[in-house]
């Protein structure tokens, strides 16, 4: 008797329990293993005499099959941007154009446009977006102007809210499907008003644009920066994270960042970034003092503080200078 009441006791328990279970495997995600790829050992990293040492304008590695990372040299422009190409089964996602317009310096779109392969004798379409609307990111779009099957995204905050029907900016996340790959749109502003990064769910990688770089992580707006990087671990917790890889490299290995306009990048150190990197971000950010702050793989600067910073210092200089004029010729008129 003893048996049986223990036995529909033990039933009534776990039944639910095991419901339960079944329910909440169906609603939490199973993220799949990412697609591994592979980094090269050094980018191009330009010259300090470029018209000594001619170097293709442009880098092309492939990370994996369907995933390309490309260089714009040093020497063709100091940005030297990383541009991300992402195939998929009906088209393919180009994140960012980069700094230079002119084919004849930099073939850009004869580029991408030939890495594009063909379904049913026609090349794959090609989208276009952008990580944010500074010139270096965008100033390629117009080798892509006449091109077929082309749509390009404007970088511009309107534009940029109304494709990714983001409702609510900076809140949610928006996803593209470019045929079996999925790549997630996140909005990161604080660099800049329209700063999206992307998550690409085959190869668990994130392109973080100029959010999170080795190098300079510049800021219009603190507090928005503040709120975008913990938007982004909160969208990672939980999701394979592959690579951290940014839209710059201005960092050498010993911790140096090039000078501004640099046509050379010796002793270059790796684009890639770690979840730890992100991870001790908002400390680095809550104890930014506005200005200017040194971290071992990149440094945090706020521009428009060091303008005002510099233009209150010459204020003063000149200030203490008519100061002193004015002092030199009182006391030269009362000797007269």
């Amino acid at each position: 008797m003893f048996a049986r009441l223990q036995e529909v006791f033990e039933s009534a328990w776990t039944k639910p329990l095991l419901g339960l279970a079944t329910i909440l495997s169906c609603t939490t995600p199973a993220w799949s293993q990412p697609i591994p790829g592979s980094l090269p050992a050094q980018w191009t990293i330009g010259a300090s005499d470029c018209a000594a040492s001619p170097q293709a304008p442009l880098q092309v590695y492939s990370y994996e099959p369907q995933t390309f990372i490309l260089r714009q040299s040093p020497c063709v422009d100091p940005e030297a941007n990383f541009l991300y190409l992402l195939v998929g089964s009906q088209k393919a996602l180009l994140i960012d154009t980069g700094a230079v317009a002119d084919p004849a310096k930099m073939p850009l779109a004869q580029t991408i446009l030939s890495l594009l392969p063909l379904k049913n004798g026609v090349r794959l379409p090609l989208l276009i977006v952008h990580t944010h609307r500074h010139r270096d990111h965008y100033a390629g779009d117009i080798q892509f102007a006449s091109a077929p099957d082309v749509q390009i995204v404007a970088p511009d905050l309107a534009a940029v809210r109304a494709f990714f029907q983001f409702d609510y900016w900076p809140e949610g996340v928006a996803h593209l499907d470019v045929g079996d790959r999925m790549v997630d749109v996140i909005p990161t502003p604080g660099h800049e008003a329209a700063h999206i990064a992307f998550y690409d769910e085959r190869t668990a990688l994130l392109l973080s644009g100029d959010l999170l770089l080795p190098g300079r992580l510049t800021l219009e707006d603190t507090g928005a920066e503040k709120k975008s990087v913990a938007r982004v671990i909160e969208f990672l917790a939980g999701r394979p994270l592959a690579h951290i890889l940014g839209g710059h490299i201005e960092r050498d290995m010993a911790g140096h960042t090039y000078a501004q306009g640099s046509t050379y990048h010796p002793n270059e150190r790796a684009l890639e970034l770690s979840r730890q990197d992100l991870l001790t971000l908002p400390v680095a950010l809550n104890s930014f003092n506005g200005f200017y702050a040194s971290h071992e793989n990149y440094s945090i600067t706020h521009p428009m503080h060091n303008l005002l910073l510099l233009l209150f210092a010459v204020f003063a200089l000149v200030a203490m200078i008519v100061f002193a004029c004015r002092r030199c010729w009182k006391r030269r008129r009362q000797r007269g």
